[in-house]
């Protein structure tokens, strides 16, 4: 990517429950790299909140036409419900996850709304990259700079433990949403907030103590990126260039902040059961919305000092309908008759519940955290410091349980956790390499036909092509798994035409979680996608390529140059 074709970079930051924008210009980056602006005016309406995300929420229309993102979508959804105007509207929310370990991700996958009507998955995130480009490139000339979508260098942010498919897919969206492919970069959440806590002065990094520095050579810290989505973990040392080598290939799980929600929802399920908390969502999903708002606000108070009882407002006519139609009773007696009555119990419109009974809600996330966390350490000696970013990590619960679990390490968080991500993101884009070797997660390799060895081969792997005995199937290793890769590694790889008059030659490409697979038909491989090349002018004679895979970037790419010809072009390479 070519340096000198931007005036400014942009990074979206397209997070599970909340997504924002920040922006910073190449003249401001070489004064003062921290001079970042992020938009300072979502509005979330009624509630005079002003903040620097906005709620991953999108409306469309009957003809699942774009209507509105973000808090305006929240409100505009509320009011359609209000007048019973809501049914034909798809309502989406919360819905980045789909794309974690979905290992069958497509232009065709669908993805359900609120009420469960299905749309497109790569509309509903283009049109949601979409309203965020629209929204920045309003606020730049509200601002009077005056530039095009092309005079941008764009980042986009994904989850580190996020499959290649998945990162593909994501750039699609993008691409579709507008944003030339040329000028996309994909940044990593954990690395660009490890970026972003290298230029952190001290005073805005919690816990760090007098004379620390993060800029010491040598320091290794772990990034525990705890986002409403993912826990997205990886460990950097700082190098003598001021680059951050990985030390381990990043590893993480579905535990961030969201899923506490998901208790959240298991406890009411306790308490008036599965099937009306699901029709809750398809018959009154302003009742549900209002629940989960409640609840966001009730998990910010929760920390582990707190003792007594705790209240929240609850839908109380919603749920009293629904327990009327599906028990024959009112709310009030199948709270008082579920397992939990000795310590939940309502006050009108507000349960009252011990806190307690709220704290179990985290203990599930702290657990798979913690244990995260613990096992990157046994695989990383050295590791003196834990870096908490993300919103999810400005929780209390979460921060006093890694502090007790690990009392030997400095625990730091940075003033605005939450934005860690977003600002990184636009340092990363104003300077991609600043990563100067990661791990890599998989081994990756190519499916070929190699002649067939009778003390080598599986028998079952034999077959005859052009008169020649050949194996099916093998796993030809072009990188392999937890090798440690720098920044534009070129592994190359020569291959031949096996067919006269052959016109093209597809070479799939698969991944696997093992170190030394043998066959691509083996537990553990996926089919990532295929090298489609074209052969010009088509002959008799054996045609010998050239394909080289360029590893160590946040995404891989693939060129190939015919033998003899010197003819090169980066080949299409189809994820999703």
């Amino acid at each position: 990517m070519d340096d000198s074709d931007h005036l400014l970079v942009a990074a979206i930051d397209f997070g599970t429950t909340y997504s924002g924008y920040a922006f910073s210009t190449r003249s401001d980056f070489k004064k003062d790299p921290l001079k970042i602006h992020a938009n300072q005016a979502w509005n979330a309406g009624g509630r005079q909140l002003l903040s620097l995300k906005t709620p991953t929420v999108l409306l469309l229309d009957k003809d699942k036409k774009f209507v509105s993102f973000g808090y305006e979508a929240e409100n505009q959804y509320s009011d359609l419900m209000m007048d019973k105007e809501h049914e034909d509207f798809y309502y989406f929310h919360r819905f980045k996850m789909k794309l974690f370990k979905n290992k069958h991700l497509s232009k065709t996958s669908l993805i359900e709304d609120i009420t469960g009507k299905s749309a497109l998955a790569i509309d509903v995130f283009a049109l949601s990259i979409q309203a965020l480009k629209d929204h920045l490139m309003e606020t730049l000339d509200k601002r009077g700079i005056k530039m095009t979508v092309k005079d941008i260098r764009w980042v986009l942010t994904v989850p580190a433990i996020w499959t290649d498919a998945a990162k593909q897919f994501m750039r699609k969206s993008a691409e579709k949403a507008g944003i030339p492919g040329k000028k996309l970069l994909i940044a990593l959440e954990p690395e660009a907030a490890s970026i972003y806590c290298q230029y952190l002065p001290t005073e805005k990094l919690n816990g760090a103590g007098e004379g620390f520095t993060m800029a010491e050579v040598g320091t290794k810290y772990m990034i525990i990126d705890l986002g409403g989505g993912t826990a997205d973990i990886t460990v950097h040392e700082k190098q003598k260039n001021g680059k951050l080598k990985e030390l381990c290939q990043a590893t993480g799980d579905a535990c961030g902040g969201t899923s506490i929600d998901s208790e959240f929802f298991q406890l009411m399920v306790k308490i008036v059961g599965a099937p009306l908390m699901n029709s809750l969502s398809k018959i009154d999903p302003s009742a549900y919305l209002d629940l989960f708002r409640e609840f966001e606000t009730v998990k910010r108070t929760i920390n582990h000092n707190k003792l007594g009882k705790m209240n929240f407002t609850v839908p109380f006519v919603a749920f009293d309908t629904l327990c009327k139609n599906d028990f024959g009773e009112d709310f009030p007696t199948t709270v008082l008759s579920c397992s939990l009555s000795d310590k939940i119990s309502l006050r009108g419109d507000k349960m009252r519940a011990e806190v307690d009974v709220l704290k179990a809600l985290y203990s599930k996330s702290m657990i798979d955290i913690i244990s995260q966390v613990t096992k990157v350490i046994k695989q990383c000696k050295g590791v003196s410091m834990l870096l908490l970013v993300g919103g999810f990590s400005e929780s209390e619960m979460i921060q006093h349980a890694i502090r007790k679990e690990f009392p030997d390490k400095r625990i730091i968080i940075p003033d605005d956790a939450g934005l860690s991500v977003l600002k990184g993101a636009v340092l990363f884009g104003q300077n991609p390499d600043y990563i100067s070797s990661r791990v890599m997660r998989y081994t990756y390799g190519l499916r070929l036909k190699h002649s067939f060895d009778h003390s080598i081969h599986d028998k079952s792997k034999l077959k005859i092509v052009n008169g020649e005995e050949r194996c099916t199937d093998c796993f030809c290793i072009v990188k392999k798994l937890n090798e440690v890769t720098s920044l534009g590694t070129k592994v190359k790889e020569s291959i031949h035409t096996i067919q006269k008059f052959q016109e093209r030659l597809d070479l799939p490409v698969f991944m696997s979680n093992k170190e030394d697979p043998k066959y691509t038909d083996e537990l553990g491989c996926n089919h990532i996608g295929t090298v489609k090349i074209e052969i010009p002018n088509p002959s008799e004679e054996v045609r010998h390529f050239d394909v080289e895979f360029h590893f160590g970037n946040t995404e891989f790419s693939v060129t190939v140059t015919e033998n003899g010809t010197g003819n090169t072009k980066t080949a299409t390479f189809d994820l999703v």
